[in-house]
């Protein structure tokens, strides 16, 4: 018979749900960044091979997802713990669809094909790079609830944007100075640069889980806002 309290299986329980919760983020790091590799070779079989992998991606979410509900219908969580099961499942939805940004970069590379595009991937990876950085070390403040570093993340979002905003702005002069030869291949870039930017607002939700998992207090999160969050009991 085991020697654990009630108290102390649901601790484990919770410990392994952070683990594949982290698991997943590793996935979706690893896809993300292997989809820049992946148009910034075009390499078109690489790309077909991202694009249905990102089913793994799925399949590991919706396990997750049922094991919160598990734990939920059996194991009647006191309020903080509802907090935590709930803020997982927000999160691990919120990586699925970064996962989804990466197969589409993959989908991208694939409609590109063999036509010849000039690809900004400096700057691409760049904002790869730093979106993810801002998502390890999200995750790490949930495993931590650690809310001072969750409501510090999304301030770094403006970097993110900037780099959209270049990309944007070079694709859009490339469009209008030669429209027939460059239309395609600039709106390509354009999206493959959205989805990066896409995936820094999707770390911001998850801060703004964490900060609700710490204080119980659920708010969109102002970047500019120093306000100190309550805590709750």
């Amino acid at each position: 018979m085991s020697s654990l309290t009630p108290r102390e299986r649901f601790d484990r329980s919770i410990k392994a749900l952070f683990d594949e919760v982290l698991v997943l983020g590793s996935m979706v790091e690893q896809a993300v960044l292997e989809s820049i590799d992946v148009l910034a070779r075009r390499d078109l079989d690489a790309a077909h091979a991202l694009y249905r992998r990102d089913e793994l991606i799925n399949q590991k979410r919706y396990q997750i997802e049922k094991d919160v509900l598990t734990l939920i219908a059996t194991q009647q969580p006191m309020a903080r713990d509802l907090r935590i099961l709930s803020a997982v499942l927000e999160i691990i939805t919120e990586l699925e669809r970064m996962g989804d940004y990466g197969k589409g970069i993959a989908k991208i590379t694939i409609l590109m094909g063999d036509e010849p595009v000039d690809i900004p991937i400096a700057d691409l990876r760049r904002m790869a790079e730093q979106g993810l950085d801002m998502l390890h070390r999200a995750l790490g403040a949930f495993i931590n609830r650690d809310d001072q570093t969750a409501r510090s993340i999304p301030k770094e979002d403006d970097q993110i944007d900037a780099l959209y905003n270049h990309i944007y702005r070079e694709a859009i002069a490339q469009i209008v100075k030669e429209p027939a030869a460059n239309v395609d291949q600039g709106n390509y870039i354009i999206w493959a640069a959205h989805n990066l930017e896409r995936m820094a607002d999707r770390v911001t939700n998850i801060c703004e889980r964490i900060v609700f998992v710490v204080t119980g207090e659920m708010r969109e999160m102002d970047v500019t806002d120093d306000e100190l969050y309550p805590r709750a009991a």
